[in-house]
């Protein structure tokens, strides 16, 4: 069987992803300097790449699998299969400009540069998104119909409207405007470093958090499926594990009762005799964010909590399902 070859991000994802990672598998190896990383099944391939390139070089088939920005799916209209929203990286593509500027969207501002026959220009790393963005604009629409918007690289140009102008940014987009151009599409996750820079947020273009996807073919391929649907399995055990608490308790038989039908639990909780007799153990695994209720009614009728948080929850019975259609 050949092995999986599963590409992994560098840059702002490159912590959380190693966490996810840790928790995944039993050992996660990285040598200083290289690009390289050892998971403890020599069936996976683990290489590390820029989020950007991530979803061509799995689309194009160079990786079987990869973790990278769900923004980024988009940017590079990639054919590949999102299977797991990995629930972190969480950011926001915005619009900003200046905030002396009376705009209320880049709508208003799109409209009053053509009135003006001001050429507006846009800085983004976003190209693709931002041309997309743009041509839904209804005053887009009014003044330029499908005319695409001039996308202006050092290496190429693309696009017949000269009048609106989106320019490759290559980082710290935030302190292009008002000199060099008139607005940005840029990321943030809570706005402070726009506002540093006297930036107002005016639209929000989208949402993105860091997502599994698989190359389609590699997924039609019957033993690379299986160890992809392995992957997927891990991870979304280490996914699952970090909403919920496994906690042991003991309690009296008299109160056993009312404990159960007071405790929230993910499946039924596991119910055992203790040596000393009219005692019980109850192991069972509840949701994070129920915790708190559930302390005040533990307090009064059961003894020694003991509090983990799993790993891993692993729905082997859901995987098999998917597995199956």
């Amino acid at each position: 069987m050949s092995p999986v070859r599963f590409a992994i991000p560098k840059g702002s994802l490159e912590e959380a992803t190693f966490k996810l990672l840790e928790r995944s598998w039993t050992k996660v190896n990285r040598k200083d300097r290289t690009y390289r990383v050892f998971l403890d099944d020599p069936s996976i391939i683990v290489k590390m790449l820029r989020p950007q390139e991530i979803p061509t070089m799995v689309s194009e088939g160079l990786y079987d699998v990869g973790i990278t920005g769900k923004d980024w799916v988009g940017e590079t209209k990639a054919d590949v299969e999102p299977i797991l929203d990995l629930e972190y990286g969480r950011i926001r593509l915005v619009i900003a400009f200046p905030d002396k500027y009376k705009y209320k969207n880049l709508d208003s501002m799109i409209a009053d540069y053509a009135k003006k026959k001001k050429i507006l220009r846009i800085s983004s790393e976003y190209l693709t998104t931002a041309s997309r963005f743009i041509k839904e604009c209804k005053s887009y629409k009014k003044y330029f119909g499908s005319k695409d918007p001039l996308i202006v690289t050092p290496w190429v140009r693309l696009g017949n409207n000269k009048n609106v102008q989106i320019h490759l940014s290559f980082g710290a987009t935030e302190a292009k405007p008002p000199e060099d151009v008139d607005a940005i599409m840029d990321v943030t996750e809570t706005g402070t470093t726009l506002k540093q820079n006297k930036l107002k947020i005016v639209d929000e273009v989208l949402t993105s958090t860091a997502h599994l996807i698989a190359n389609k073919q590699s997924l039609k391929d019957p033993n690379k499926r299986e160890k992809i649907f392995d992957i997927v399995t891990l991870m979304r055990g280490a996914v699952r594990g970090k909403k919920y608490l496994h906690i042991y308790l003991n309690v009296e038989e008299k109160n056993l009762k009312k404990l159960l039908s007071q405790m929230p639990s993910l499946k039924k909780p596991t119910i055992s005799p203790l040596s000393e007799d009219g005692w019980f153990g109850v192991n069972t695994v509840i949701r994070k964010d129920e915790f708190h209720k559930l302390i005040p009614k533990m307090r009064k009728i059961a003894q020694g909590l003991v509090v983990h948080e799993p790993r891993q929850i692993l729905e082997l019975e859901e995987i098999k399902r998917d597995e199956e259609n």
